[in-house]
Parts: structure tokens; sequence; C-alpha cells
């Protein structure tokens, strides 16, 4: 019925070409989920893998990026309801983030206070600003609302704007 879904997904998906265009992505979110460059490191493996053997359900509906980070998300979700995963103290492993080579003595106060924000409004916030997100990306990435994307973006920001205020001021 629909021969070039079928021609498409007959292909095995050029996953040299997804490394090295979502790798760093992925793995910083993970690792902003999971709090341990380890247990981010297993995670991005593990949604590479799923990618590789689901490929062929990606329909396009939602782009690329979206859809693989969706699974990252949902590893990273995976892990944390897992028995044996451990609270980490952020401040203790901040050092160890991933972060953009253009940034490699970034102050990481902004970062701090996104990590402590619930998570509801830390994944929004990671997603439209570390990753690049469309709010309608962030939203078929978390398969909730746009506006409900929308509120805990802009409840996020308000929290954030009140935690920081006088950071910058203060010349930090």
């Amino acid at each position: 019925m629909f021969p070039e879904k079928t021609v498409q997904s007959a292909a095995p998906p050029d996953m040299e070409r997804i490394i090295s265009s979502y790798g760093n992505a992925v793995m910083r979110i993970c690792f902003l989920y999971l709090k341990d460059v380890h247990l981010a490191e297993d995670a991005s493996q593990e949604t590479f893998l799923k990618v590789f053997r689901h490929y062929n359900q990606f329909d396009g509906t939602a782009g690329e990026k979206t859809w693989i980070m969706r699974i990252a998300i949902n590893v990273c979700k995976d892990y944390l309801r897992s028995a044996w995963h451990r609270r980490v103290n952020v401040v203790d492993v901040l050092s160890e983030i991933p972060v953009e080579q253009e940034y490699p003595h970034a102050d990481d106060t902004i970062l701090k206070e996104i990590m402590n924000l619930k998570p509801k409004y830390k994944e929004v916030i990671l997603l439209f600003y570390y990753q690049d997100m469309k709010i309608s990306e962030i939203a078929q990435a978390l398969d909730a609302p746009e506006s409900t994307i929308s509120v805990r973006l802009a409840r996020a920001r308000n929290i954030l704007k009140t935690r920081l205020e006088g950071w910058y001021a203060d010349g930090k």
C-alpha cells in the first residue's frame, strides 16, 4: 500500500551518520537525567541500539532528532525507575558533564539551578535550551500537549528567574 515506506524500512539505518549527528546530544541529555557519566554512557549506547533495532518504525511524523531524544528520555526514565539506581549529589558530578567545546570554562551556576528543578520543569528546559528543540518537538518527545510544554517552560523560567535573581547583577 505504501511502497516508499517499505523500501525505506528495508534499508538499514546509517548509524555512523546518526551517532555523529546526535551522539553528543544524547550523551548530554542522558547525563543530565542520570547524573552519572557511566550510566549516561550505558544509556546512550542502549539508546542507539534501540534506534538501530527499531529504525523501521520511524515514520517521519516527528523529526529524527525528536524521535531519538524520545528514546533517550525513555531509556533514562527506565534507568531511574530501576531498583539499583542510587541518588547522586548534583554538585559533586557537575564537573563530569560533557560540555560543548566552545564553552570549556563556563560558569555552572545556571546548570546547578536547572538540575534542582522538578523533573517536569528540568526536562523542558534541557530540551529547549540545551538540545535546541522546538516546543512542538518537545511535546512529541515527552508525549504531552504543546500547551502543557509551554506552561512548564514558562513556569521553569519563572522559577529560575527567581532563584537566580541578583546572580548576573552581582558580576558572576
